[in-house]
């Protein structure tokens, strides 16, 4: 349940792209403390781009980012971690070539001190205990769903405040889909951080979002809640 209703982040006619390609036109969004947000659309629409553009991987080319109270305008991915904001990328991104216990210490490297790191990697496990026994493991030897688990903590690992994550259940067979989103739910709502959530796994991002935005060519099309857009006239009528 969403306790604090004031925007955490807030995004404002925001436009963005690749060398001259514009991809995103102009998307306006907010995301309030300790909720999830998804964000979904076909292919192409934008929603990925937008992802990296929040998280300081793409320049902001018009438009307005706050995070907090903090203006967002040229964002850097190091002090966007350490605001508060951790972005998972899709595909299962890890450090195939560490062990599991190197890829939490690589993603804790902007921690003050070994304890806080220690408190982190404690934390995360507790979360996910499968990964107890992995620790000497390299990652590259994981499964899917065991990769995903292991990105999932490596973005946890600093207690983001809002967690950005691109396509949770991308190449995940159908049962490990629902085991993951329903892990996004129980992170959510046991630590409190906000979400947003790009996925194409529709359905199942509906039953566990708060709110949903849209993206049609790289514009919202629709902003609500899931219960409004499980209607299949409602939802047919968004995308096309």
């Amino acid at each position: 349940m969403v306790d604090d209703l004031r925007p955490l982040l807030t995004a404002r006619s925001l436009v963005t792209g690749y060398g001259k390609k514009q991809v995103v036109n102009g998307v306006s969004l907010d995301i309030a403390a300790g909720e999830i947000v998804a964000l979904i659309g076909h292919n192409g629409a934008g929603k990925s781009t937008l992802l990296k553009a929040l998280f300081g991987l793409l320049p902001i080319w018009k438009g307005q980012v706050e995070f907090g109270r903090n203006d967002l305008q040229v964002p850097k991915p190091r002090e966007l971690l350490r605001a508060g904001i951790s972005y998972v990328p899709q595909g299962n991104r890890v450090f195939t070539d560490l062990t599991v216990l190197e890829n939490l210490e690589m993603a804790g490297v902007t921690l003050l001190n070994k304890g806080q790191l220690k408190d982190g990697i404690e934390r995360v496990l507790a979360l996910f205990p499968a990964l107890k026994t992995m620790m000497r493991q390299r990652a590259a030897t994981l499964s899917g769903g065991q990769k995903q688990m292991l990105a999932l903590s490596n973005a946890l690992i600093l207690s983001p405040r809002l967690l950005l994550l691109d396509e949770p259940s991308l190449g995940l067979a159908r049962p490990l889909v629902t085991q993951v989103l329903a892990r996004v739910q129980q992170i959510n709502r046991g630590s409190g951080v906000a979400v947003l959530m790009v996925e194409q796994k529709v359905r199942e991002a509906l039953k566990i979002a708060h709110r949903v935005y849209v993206l049609r060519g790289g514009s919202v099309s629709f902003s609500g809640t899931p219960q409004e857009l499980r209607d299949e006239a409602v939802l047919r009528g968004v995308y096309m």
